[in-house]
C-alpha cells in the first residue's frame, strides 16, 4: 500500500475549502504507487458527484514542483491526456498538506494492462501517445535535469562498485561509458520534455483504448529516443526478459507515424535501449543492496528485483535493437 502520509477528513476538508468543487463525501488511499501518496477523493456539488485524485509528494520539494505543475497544464492544454493540478479559487494549483506539497487532479477512469496481457495494439497506441507527448512538449519553456540521469548514474555506479561482482561492476562502467561516448558524438538526437517513467502501469486503457498517461514526476529534459527506449524495455519485455519483436515493432511504428526518426536515431537506438536498462538496473540495485533504503512516514519504499533489468541489458547486448 503506497500511502506514506495519512490524512484525516478534517485536514482534507480544510484543503478542499480553497476550491469550489463541492463537499467531501469520502476518500480512500490508492494502492500501487511507489514514490508518492495518492487518494481518491469523492465530492458532491449541487447534487452531482465527481471523483478526483489527491497526490501528496513524498520526494519532491515545493521548490521542484513548479516544473511539474506547469508541465501538466501545458500538456493538458494541448490535448495530451495527462493529469494536471486544478487551480483553486485564487488561481493556485500547488497546495500543501501535512507540510508536504500536494495537488488535486481530475480522475481518469480505466486500468493498466498487466504485463502478461500486453499486445501490439497497446504498444502501437502508447508509441503514438508518447510521440504526441514529445511534440506537445517541444516548446515547453521550462527545463529540468533528470534526478536519475547521466550525472547520477556516473556517481552511483562508482559508489556501489565495491559491493558488486567484478563482472557487474564492469558492466555498469561499460554502459555509463557507452552513453558518454554517444553524447560526445554530437548526433542529431531530438531532445525535449520526456516522461521518464512510462511503464505499462502508468497508462490507463478502457476496452483496449488508451485514455490517459499518469505519473509524470520523473519528467525531465533529455533525448526523446531515450524515453522511447524506457517504454520499449518495459512494454515489450517477455517473462524470460527477452524482447518481443512484434510488440516492439508496433511501438516503433506507432511512434514514427507521429514523429519520424532521424537518421542518427537509428545509430543511437541500440545504445539507448542499453542505457535505459542500465539506469533502471542501477536504481533498483541501490535500495536492494540496502545502501540508500528510503523510508517515508507510514511505510518503507517498495523494493523491485534489479535482476530483471540486468537481464534486459544483457539481452540488448546480445541482440542489439534496431529502429524501423
Amino acid at each position: 500500500m503506497a500511502v506514506y502520509t495519512s490524512i484525516t477528513a478534517e485536514e482534507l476538508s480544510l484543503l478542499l475549502a480553497d476550491f469550489d468543487l463541492g463537499t467531501l463525501i469520502k476518500f480512500e488511499g490508492i494502492e500501487g504507487g511507489i514514490e508518492n501518496t495518492n487518494y481518491f477523493v469523492d465530492l458532491e456539488l449541487r447534487g452531482q458527484k465527481k471523483s478526483y485524485v489527491l497526490t501528496i509528494f513524498e520526494e519532491l520539494s515545493a521548490d521542484e514542483m513548479p516544473f511539474f505543475i506547469e508541465l501538466g497544464h501545458w500538456l493538458a492544454e494541448r490535448n495530451t491526456p495527462v493529469p494536471y493540478a486544478i487551480k483553486d479559487k485564487n488561481g493556485i494549483a500547488l497546495k500543501q498538506i501535512k507540510g508536504k506539497p500536494a495537488a488535486l487532479q481530475p480522475r481518469f477512469y480505466g486500468s493498466d494492462v498487466p504485463a502478461v496481457k500486453l499486445r501490439p495494439i497497446h504498444c502501437f497506441q502508447i508509441g503514438e501517445a508518447l510521440a504526441r507527448f514529445h511534440l506537445a512538449g517541444n516548446d515547453f519553456y521550462l527545463k529540468r535535469q533528470a534526478h536519475r540521469g547521466v550525472f547520477w548514474w556516473r556517481r552511483e555506479s562508482e559508489a556501489i562498485a565495491h559491493r558488486l561482482t567484478t563482472e557487474d561492476a564492469f558492466l555498469l562502467k561499460q554502459e555509463v561509458q557507452a552513453f558518454d561516448e554517444l553524447r560526445e558524438a554530437e548526433l542529431d538526437l531530438p531532445s525535449g520534455v520526456i516522461h521518464g517513467d512510462l511503464f505499462h502501469d502508468n497508462a490507463l486503457f478502457q476496452d483496449d483504448k488508451l485514455v490517459a498517461i499518469l505519473d509524470m514526476y520523473n519528467a525531465a529534459t533529455a533525448y526523446q529516443l531515450y524515453d522511447l527506449a524506457i517504454v520499449a524495455n518495459d512494454w515489450c519485455n517477455n517473462a524470460d526478459h527477452t524482447i518481443d519483436s512484434e510488440r516492439e515493432q508496433a511501438l516503433l511504428e506507432g511512434y514514427a507515424q507521429i514523429r519520424p526518426f532521424t537518421a542518427d536515431e537509428s545509430t543511437a537506438w541500440p545504445i539507448l535501449t542499453r542505457t535505459a536498462a542500465m539506469r533502471f538496473w542501477l536504481s533498483r540495485l541501490i535500495p536492494w543492496l540496502g545502501i540508500a533504503q528510503a523510508s517515508r512516514q507510514g511505510g518503507e519504499m517498495k523494493l523491485k528485483d534489479p535482476d530483471q533489468y540486468k537481464q534486459i541489458l544483457l539481452q540488448r547486448l546480445q541482440h542489439p535493437a534496431k529502429l524501423l
